[in-house]
């Protein structure tokens, strides 16, 4: 059995089935069978399954549920339409525990699923298999076939899901459909509240407004218009009311007295004054207005960056780190391995000669003709000094020849009288050796079981029992 599990592959992700019997833990394969977890992993979260029941009980073959209808024939998939078989050849019916999606045909995957008992080869490449229960929560499973079935396998008093939950999300681009609803209904209420704040108009039929508000509404429509895309000056503005001329220093130093006097004069023309101020504040205002809902419209949604992509970041930037670091490291080795060759006379004579060695190499001819003359010409060159060796050897003379032309080109200056030994062995008599003849040239052999032996054992027992 332990032999099975091996063979399965490694598990990614994690559900938690509370049913009527217990928890159930259920392991996914998400690598294997992406689109099947996918679809599961999001049903859960959405909390499809609470509530649905186990409507087909097999013994000692499967469990079946996750039809919202309990009939059997309904549940859909995630994707709005079945999707496709998902088969791995390491995923195998070979026992018990293993969680499969349940279909009428071939490619016909919608939101059922179900549970092997046992051994199953009859389901291979028929169902997608794409997690299994993990741990003791196996036993949790096996209750729910302690139930009475009728004729059609239908559970007379079903169990049921009561609630789901995702323990391990492997993935992380997951939204549920619930919560993207109530995320679109939000951003449909927020954009109505923005478009009533910046199309809001005055209703002029009310009492509190009447033909003089009317008048002045359109009069800043006018000026709008002429002003738009221009800067927001009070000069803008052909009123005679406005003067030309800025405030200095000196005029703001003139005494009390005079403002006094002044300002019974101006108070008739202070409320000439105030209406083209109101003015400008309503054009600033709705000036503003427009903008801020300008904004709002160009303002993009901003980026959701899932975790997984956070996570290759970070593993992204500490690569380049340990590179960096290395590189650094490695400069650091060859900088102190130049210190120690200059500092050392042995490796500065290595170096000269592996380049003197480089530049005979360079002077050979390459393989060819060229190549091969050169090796026949060593060779007999070779062959002719020993020739030399061994003609001295036979004549006896002991004075050295002198050396022919190419022999004073060598620089080999060795002692060349190894030539003119010659391999020799000594001779092995053919005389049959005695063993009981004692000769200084043999070693010694003492053979218990020889009978010679044996009376010069008994010969010395003999002679020390006398002695006593």
């Amino acid at each position: 059995m332990s032999n099975i599990y091996v063979q399965e592959p490694p598990t990614n992700g994690k559900v938690l089935v509370v049913t009527s019997c217990g928890d159930i833990d259920v392991e996914l394969w998400a690598k294997e069978a992406p689109k099947a977890c996918r679809n599961f992993v999001q049903l859960c979260l959405e909390g499809y399954y609470d509530g649905c029941i186990f409507h087909r009980v097999v013994p000692h073959f499967i469990v079946q549920g996750g039809d919202p209808t309990g009939t059997g024939e309904g549940g859909d998939s995630v994707y709005g339409k079945p999707f496709k078989d998902e088969f791995h050849t390491r995923l195998r019916f070979s026992h018990r525990g293993l969680v499969a999606m349940a279909n009428a045909g071939p490619n016909d995957n919608g939101s059922q699923f179900f549970f092997t008992l046992g051994s199953t080869p009859d389901l291979q490449k028929k169902h997608t298999i794409f997690g299994k229960v993990a741990g003791n929560t196996v036993y949790n499973m096996l209750k729910l076939t302690e139930v009475e079935t009728d004729a059609n396998d239908r559970p007379l008093h079903p169990h049921k899901i009561l609630r789901t939950k995702v323990l391990a999300n492997p993935f992380d681009d997951i939204i549920p459909r619930t919560q993207a609803k109530k995320l679109k209904k939000e951003d449909e209420k927020e954009a109505q509240r923005r478009k009533s704040q910046s199309k809001a108009t005055k209703n002029f039929q009310l009492l509190s407004f009447g033909e003089e508000a009317e008048e002045d509404e359109e009069e800043v429509n006018i000026v709008t218009k002429k002003i738009a895309g221009k800067g927001k000056s009070s000069h803008d503005f052909d009123d005679p009311t406005l003067s030309a001329h800025t405030i200095t220093k000196e005029d703001e130093e003139q005494p009390k007295t005079e403002e006094k006097e002044e300002s019974s004069s101006e108070s008739s023309s202070d409320d000439a004054e105030e209406e083209p101020a109101k003015k400008i504040l309503k054009i600033e205002t709705v000036e503003k207005e427009t903008q801020e809902t300008a904004e709002v419209q160009k303002e993009e949604p901003p980026k959701v960056i899932s975790r997984s992509e956070e996570l290759r970041k970070e593993v992204k930037q500490l690569k380049q780190d340990i590179l960096i670091a290395q590189k650094k490291k490695e400069a650091k080795k060859e900088s102190e391995k130049k210190v120690e060759e200059d500092e050392n006379d042995a490796v500065s004579q290595f170096k000269k000669e592996r380049q003197k060695y480089k530049e005979l190499k360079q002077q050979q001819p390459k393989k060819g003709a060229g190549r091969e003359q050169q090796t026949l010409e060593i060779l007999a060159k070779f062959q002719k000094k020993l020739e030399a060796v061994r003609s001295m050897a036979d004549y006896g003379g002991d004075d050295e020849e002198e050396k022919s032309d190419e022999d004073k080109d060598d620089d080999d200056d060795a002692d060349l009288s190894w030539m003119s030994h010659k391999l020799a062995f000594e001779e092995h008599r053919g005389k049959v050796m005695d063993a009981n003849v004692n000769e200084s040239d043999r070693y010694e052999i003492f053979d218990p079981r020889n009978p010679m032996n044996e009376r010069r054992r008994e010969a010395s027992k003999q002679a020390m029992k006398e002695k006593r």
